[in-house]
């Protein structure tokens, strides 16, 4: 242990606070929270009976920071949101977490519609899910618009709003109509609380209003609408079967279990809502120290964007559960239940839940072996290759696209612990070069990206990078050399050139050739393709807006929306121009007034 963080370690305040781990490179390496900073960070250094993770993290530490928070509740949120923003390689991150779909409804608005939504916000609205395990929403969307006719649209609708002309939803069926006021509010209402009736399982209502329609469509002879409903009672009994349990009494909670083979542990999580499973999900976790520091954790970041239930039930009991539970609560704003299961139905669940996240973890270490190997061993073999401090957990790679000198951009693509993480990527519009020039272009792109480094409030441009890479050779490397050298920046730098896969770095003046097995040359390819990938998207994206604004954006009246319209309907600018005034007031909204100054503008461009 080194002498600044024994003198730090003694001056650490006895207050609940979050603590940020640093390796020799001052990578934020793990991020932790304490109801009391001096004895807990203490603790990482004193005694040797400690989990194989607390041991590694301790010998890569050479210092600290720490942030005094009000109460133990701030902890928990102020934790949860560094390790988002820092990703640190010895925290529990939930990589494989996918945000499922919710539907949502604003019971607030006069005329409520449906809409499936990722995102979980703090609006005042309802929502039913999360829906995985084969339950598609849009197919109980169908459903609802056949049984209910909610509607679909984006009007904003209210009981003084007036009537206008409604959509071909009302002719097909689908929507009663609120905006042409064919339905009343208080009618719209009995509707919304059927609906709300079937998203909490109630299917017996929608199973027989579906029938009902079916046998009037057959009875009039329209087959084909009696086939369409057919197919969505089929869907809607797939529904049901796809609810793997149906429990004899009707609850909601989350359980959740807990398994560990001593080299990696899972946690399960079995989504119970009204009575049903929706479905289960496991959580592999390599960087562990056990149920007792690792749960709070998972959990915090769990529910980071899913509906936090009124009751969650745990296999085992832990320290900090009194304080989670407020920490929840004050998420959810409302009561949170987390209980312990010691006996009974509760028990049983997390068994079964400990028995599915067994069986996924058995059959899951194949791939974790593989994983680990392409990610944390190639940070460690590429740390050998190019001689640096520590591992490059933070991997920058920058790349330069355009065509001939035009719409020029660049792309910033990070990997964090030699893995993706697509939410700090980041791209540039190139401002101060002109022609095709890679270098300048890539010398104004690190000069901007070093200066957010230093002021940017932006989760990924505020982190410092442990490793630079750029997509190019020598020269690109030795013009971005020049910059760091003005700024006085020392962040590792590396450039690999496409046509051998040569990596170049300012320590030698002889390329590093590697094998093409070699799982460092592979991340840095990988992450090098990315950041092409990313860049060439963008240019292809600002290029085709630039080919799109068209005299069309001259006329008073055409907005985005009605352009498209005549693009898709004539293909191109030329067939607008011969086509007629009656054709081109076939396009919704367009009036004959605005179809003459259309064809006006189109032909006085031409004679220009």
């Amino acid at each position: 242990m080194n002498v600044k963080l024994k003198e730090k370690l003694l001056s650490l305040p006895t207050n609940s606070g979050v603590y940020l781990m640093k390796d020799i490179s001052g990578n934020i390496i793990y991020v932790g929270k304490a109801k009391n900073l001096k004895r807990r960070v203490n603790s990482y250094f004193v005694g040797n009976d400690k989990p194989i993770k607390t041991t590694n993290l301790v010998g890569n530490i050479v210092d600290f920071d720490y942030i005094i928070t009000a109460s133990d509740t701030d902890a928990f949120l102020l934790e949860n949101n560094l390790i988002k923003k820092y990703q640190p390689k010895f925290n529990i991150l939930l990589k494989d977490g996918k945000n499922y779909p919710y539907i949502k409804i604003n019971l607030k608005e006069d005329f409520p519609k449906l809409e499936v939504t990722r995102r979980i916000k703090k609006d005042g609205a309802k929502y039913f899910g999360p829906y995985f395990n084969g339950i598609s929403p849009s197919e109980i969307l169908k459903i609802v618009a056949r049984a209910f006719s909610l509607r679909t649209c984006n009007l904003k609708i209210t009981e003084n709003s007036k009537p206008i002309r409604p959509c071909l939803n009302y002719s097909m069926g689908l929507c009663s109509a609120p905006c042409a006021k064919y339905i009343s509010k208080s009618e719209y209402k009995k509707q919304v609380d059927d609906v709300v009736d079937f998203l909490k399982g109630n299917t017996k209502t929608v199973e027989d209003i579906l029938f009902k329609k079916m046998q009037l469509a057959s009875e009039s002879q329209n087959y084909e609408k009696a086939i369409e409903i057919r197919d969505e009672i089929k869907s809607l009994n797939n529904l049901k079967q796809r609810y793997t349990t149906q429990f004899q009494t009707i609850f909601s909670q989350d359980i959740i279990g807990f398994y560990s083979n001593g080299a990696n542990e899972v946690f399960t999580t079995m989504i119970v809502r009204d009575g049903k499973l929706m479905g289960i999900e496991n959580f592999i976790l390599q960087n562990f120290e056990g149920y007792e520091n690792d749960i709070s954790s998972f959990l915090t970041q769990y529910y980071q964007n899913r509906i936090i239930p009124k009751k969650i039930v745990l296999p085992n009991e832990f320290k900090d559960i009194e304080d989670l539970q407020k920490y929840f609560e004050s998420v959810a704003g409302e009561k949170v239940e987390i209980v312990v299961a010691k006996k009974g139905k509760n028990k049983k669940l997390c068994e079964i839940a400990e028995v599915n996240g067994k069986e996924y973890l058995e059959k899951s270490i194949g791939l974790l072996k593989t994983k680990e190997m392409k990610t944390i061993g190639a940070i460690n073999r590429l740390q050998d290759v190019l001689n640096l401090d520590s591992p490059p957990y933070r991997i920058e790679c920058y790349d330069i696209s355009h065509i001939s000198g035009t719409d020029m951009v660049a792309s910033m693509v990070v990997f964090l612990n030699g893995d993706i993480a697509k939410s700090h990527y980041r791209k540039f519009n190139i401002k101060t070069v002109e022609g095709n020039d890679d270098f300048a272009s890539m010398q104004e792109v690190l000069t901007r990206r070093i200066n957010e480094l230093k002021n940017s409030k932006d989760d990924s441009f505020s982190s410092k990078p442990s490793l630079i890479v750029l997509d190019g050779g020598k020269g690109q490397l030795s013009s971005v050399e020049e910059i760091f050298d003005k700024l006085g920046v020392d962040i590792p730098l590396c450039a690999i050139a496409k046509k051998e896969e040569e990596i170049f770095t300012k320590y030698s003046s002889e390329p590093i050739v590697l094998k093409k097995s070699d799982i460092a040359i592979q991340l840095i390819q990988r992450i090098r393709d990315e950041a092409h990938r990313f860049a060439i998207t963008f240019h292809r994206s600002k290029r085709a807006k630039r080919m799109t604004k068209s005299v069309l954006d001259d006329v008073k009246g055409i907005g985005p929306s009605k352009k498209k319209l005549l693009l898709e309907k004539f293909g191109s600018i030329q067939n607008i121009k011969t086509a007629s005034i009656d054709e081109i007031m076939l396009i919704r909204g367009i009036t004959e007034s605005q179809a003459m100054d259309i064809l006006k503008l189109l032909n006085k461009k031409e004679n220009n």
